[in-house]
């Protein structure tokens, strides 16, 4: 089905109108909800819509945690899959709690809650992991500048990635590049 204006104006101001009989995916996250859904409005260049219940499963959309739009409850470890797909995906941008808790379609509060519970770490912790394995291979794969690197991983603040780096390996990025040559 295509996306016309009249089912982008449904989508946008969450009318239920057309739930039941249309769902939207949103390429960016690998979600399918209702129109009625109450999440952020994704970008428009990302949605795909489907008419029929089934096909957003079977192309790889999970239901929304939020919406329900299978009518039942997305299991935790689904949205810890969710959370760690967008933390992955995104780790490079300027990502709060919140900011996480829109892109799934849940509370920051209930969030922090369950990955914190099925994963050990807090989302931000995990979120900081990823950012500095990234660096390390950046390190060890180029010579580019410590502050582009720092940037490239979602920390602008070349002063704070130095820092958080050398509590993390007990070494500054520069002593890490020097013994990890490429």
């Amino acid at each position: 089905m295509e996306l016309t204006d009249t089912v982008w104006e449904i989508i946008k101001s969450n009318s239920n109108v057309c739930d039941g009989k249309v769902w939207y995916g949103v390429k960016s996250t690998k979600i399918f909800c209702k129109p009625s859904c109450p999440s952020r409005i994704p970008n428009k260049s990302n949605v795909l819509l489907f008419t029929n219940l089934d096909d957003p499963v079977k192309c790889g959309f999970r239901p929304c945690k939020r919406c329900q739009p299978i009518n039942e409850l997305v299991s935790d470890e689904i949205w810890v899959a969710e959370i760690n797909y967008i933390l992955e995906s995104y780790y490079d941008q300027d990502l709060t709690l919140s900011e996480l808790a829109l892109l799934v379609h849940g509370s920051p509060s209930h969030l922090r809650h369950v990955y914190q519970s099925k994963t050990g770490l807090s989302p931000s912790k995990k979120l900081m992991q990823i950012r500095m394995d990234k660096a390390t291979k950046l390190l060890q794969s180029t010579k580019r500048p410590i502050s582009d690197i720092a940037n490239d991983v979602g920390i602008p603040n070349n002063f704070y990635f130095i820092k958080i780096f050398k509590n993390i390996y007990g070494i500054t990025p520069h002593q890490y590049r020097a013994k990890h040559p490429n």
